[in-house]
């Protein structure tokens, strides 16, 4: 039946192609008949021809061409009206099937007030067409409603976000807040469950959808915080929390603001409340995106990394057993790196150890171990760690890369102060101290101060300047003092410090800088300080060395810092912060206080707990323009414009500024070399002084300048003016 029905259309319109083709076949034979009376007429009677020609020149212009038009202009105007009935049936679809503000207000009215489930199953349709709003995929036939404005947007946006998980856990029968993993499989086998699992479904997959397509941080923060407590319904769908905890993971390593910990806070409560089903992976992927995200370190940046850094360990505080294992697979893949370059000893493996991206890895580890250390799960792995950070700070013994031992000598005593263990640090750092580069005078000049927490190797010629010698030595002297004041309360302190202390004065012998003596010898007064200290409590005791109570000896001193050495550390680290401020040129850093869970944090999540400010941050945040499918930029890219033009020339400005205040000095000191009565006409240019002044001042050397050339024309013309007397003088001779 269907294959004659076919048949029976395709021979109609058949049918209907060669009527239309015998029509047109007509019309060009009767045009071309009328062409040729026209030219008969032209050859009998050319009195009448001229006469049409000047009267009716339409009927003499006649062709071919113009019945082709014809046709084609008839053709158009068919297809403006058939795309005009189009537009008209979709735009009375579309009035069918817009949202008014009236509606959304009715569906949340009647959702609060009564609870009808036709109101949700309206308002999560509306709540799917918002999410999918402007997508290139979707047509607006398969939505039930498919045009909206900005406003009603928002207000779908934010009752969704704020009531729907209220809703949906009472329909489910849940408790209000909370639950794990086994109250979901609990829920998953009830009748509720099988009537109401796709409104979950629906509402996760489509706040997860408009998660992807946001670009404002506060929308994200907001939405991700909302979605926090609904957490519990991913146990059910397995695709959703993979794809929940990679967006997450996202925005926790590169969103700004509030939004890095909204996001870290939502990976942790998928980890506490779903458990071993997305351990595994949470573990994984935030050590990969930690990784990614510390390949480059400068002073800014280096407190948004320690910020990552506690991020991951306090998340491995979730389930220790299952931590030690990723954990020791990565220190693993780390040592695997170190073997490599101790065997191939080239150039790029050497490069693999040396970068920013494993040295911030060995912090990381370090940092998990210090917190964990006392952990019967997670303390074995403090060994393996300390052998690769070793081999890490012997692998190129070279002064240019002291910045980089230093980091792991003072990793190393945060491993030995967490875990009440001996290392042997102080042999890395007087092993500095005996190369040459540190016991030579300087032969680069003063050089410029140098930061040693935010790089790993220096340039040849940084290493024969002062600044580098005096931050080296200085760095050593402080770990060397953290490492002995950590055993400074130890029974054996006499025979642990005896070897530090004959290389340190064997420094001070060698050394030909005054100021490195006086120093090296003032720590060696110290610890002659703190033996003497620990032997005056030594000599009444009566137990042997391994005697458990010989570790308890001194805990009352150590517990009040009495000793020596811990006094003397504590200054150490006062001068030490005194230096790192001076090199801070701003003392405002972007995240500065991002690396500390404090408790201003705390409240904030407390305050979420609050409905009133829930609805009024909610509000605040979903009060814009923007609709997926749009650019939240597009409406502000001529300012944005306007200003990096007016930056642009701002730096012109600068950057010509500042030459010229460097020309200025310069010609300031030839002057002071020179005479020293320019001397009093220098000024002093600070770095806020305005061009204008700047351009003022010079205008002096431009007149000194003038006066100069007039003299050296007059002392010309007075040689001149002798040569002259003198020749007239020999011809009167």
């Amino acid at each position: 039946m269907a294959a004659s029905d076919t048949a029976s259309y395709e021979s109609l319109d058949n049918g209907i192609i060669d009527e239309d083709e015998e029509e047109y076949a007509d019309s060009r034979g009767k045009a071309r008949e009328h062409i040729s009376q026209l030219q008969r007429l032209q050859e009998k009677d050319p009195e009448f021809y001229q006469f049409l020609k000047e009267h009716d020149k339409e009927l003499l212009q006649f062709n071919e061409d113009g019945i082709e038009e014809d046709a084609e202009t008839d053709i158009d105007d068919a297809e403006t009206q058939e795309n005009e009935v189009i537009t008209s049936k979709r735009e009375e679809k579309s009035s069918k099937n817009a949202i008014t503000t009236a509606m959304v207000e009715s569906w949340c009215n009647s959702i609060r007030e009564n609870g009808t489930l036709a109101a949700v199953h309206s308002i999560m349709k509306a709540f799917r067409s918002a999410c999918h709003y402007g997508d290139d995929g979707t047509d607006g036939s398969s939505l039930k409603f498919s045009t909206m404005s900005s406003s009603v947007f928002n207000k779908i946006m934010l009752f969704v976000l704020t009531e729907m998980d209220g809703i949906l856990r009472g329909l489910l029968k849940l408790p209000p807040s909370g639950g794990k993993k086994e109250t979901m499989t609990n829920v998953m086998g009830t009748k509720q469950w099988k009537k109401y699992n796709h409104l979950v479904k629906s509402y996760l997959g489509n706040a997860l959808h408009v998660l992807n397509q946001m670009t404002d941080t506060e929308m994200i923060s907001f939405t991700l915080r909302r979605l926090r407590y609904s957490s519990i319904f991913l146990a059910a769908f397995p695709s959703l929390l993979r794809k929940y905890i990679k967006v997450a993971l996202h925005f926790w390593g590169t969103g700004g603001g509030a939004l890095p910990v909204v996001s870290f806070l939502f990976i942790r409560d998928i980890c506490v409340r779903i458990g071993s089903d997305c351990l595994d992976e949470c573990f994984k992927g935030i050590y990969k995106a930690y990784v990614l995200n510390c390949q480059f370190v400068n002073s800014t940046k280096l407190q948004h990394i320690q910020f990552l850094a506690n991020c991951v360990v306090e998340l491995l505080g979730v389930d220790l057993p299952t931590a030690y294992q990723h954990a020791f697979a990565f220190i693993r893949q780390l040592a695997m790196i170190l073997r490599e370059a101790l065997s191939m000893k080239t150039e790029g493996a050497f490069r693999k150890v040396y970068e920013w991206k494993f040295m911030n890895c060995l912090e990381l580890w370090t940092g998990a171990i210090c917190a964990y250390g006392s952990e019967v799960d997670f303390r074995p792995l403090a060994y393996p760690l300390t052998q690769v950070i070793s081999g890490v700070a012997r692998l190129v013994p070279s002064a240019r890369y002291f910045p980089l031992r230093l980091r792991c000598a003072r990793m190393l005593n945060r491993i030995a102060a967490s875990t009440d263990t001996f290392i042997p640090v102080s042999l890395l750092l007087l092993e500095m101290l005996e190369m040459k580069e540190l016991n030579r005078p300087p032969t680069g000049g003063v050089g410029k101060a140098i930061d040693l927490q935010t790089i790993l190797k220096v340039s040849k010629p940084t290493v024969k300047t002062r600044a580098f010698q005096e931050a080296c030595v200085f760095s050593v002297v402080e770990e060397l003092a953290e490492h002995l004041a950590q055993w400074s309360y130890s029974i054996s302190f006499f025979e642990l410090s005896f070897i530090p202390t004959v290389r340190l004065r064997s420094f001070c012998k060698s050394t030909k800088i005054e100021r490195f003596r006086r120093e090296m010898k003032q720590l060696i007064r110290q610890i002659e300080a703190n033996s003497e200290f620990t032997n005056q409590r030594r000599v009444s005791v009566s137990f042997l060395p391994n005697d458990p109570a010989a570790s308890s000896v001194l805990e009352a001193e150590k517990k009040s810092g009495a000793s020596p050495l811990s006094q003397y550390v504590v200054t150490l680290n006062r001068r030490a912060q005194q230096r790192k401020d001076a090199l801070v040129e701003s003392s405002v850093l972007v995240g500065e206080k991002s690396s500390v869970f404090g408790k201003k944090k705390t409240a904030e999540s407390d305050d979420d707990d609050d409905e009133d400010n829930k609805k009024e941050e909610g509000a605040a945040v979903f009060s814009s323009s923007w609709l997926p499918g749009t650019d939240i930029k597009t409406k502000s890219q001529k300012g944005d414009k306007k200003k990096k033009k007016k930056r642009k020339m701002k730096e012109k400005e600068v950057a010509e500024d500042e030459d010229v205040v460097e020309d200025f000095v310069l010609s300031s000191d030839d002057n002071e070399n020179n005479s020293d009565g320019d001397s009093d006409g220098d000024v002093d240019v600070d770095d806020d002084e305005e061009p204008k002044n700047v351009k003022a001042k010079w205008e002096p050397s431009k007149k000194h300048s003038k006066k100069h050339k007039q003299s050296a024309d007059v002392s010309k013309r007075n040689v001149k003016a002798r040569a002259n007397k003198s020749k007239k003088r020999k011809k009167a001779k």
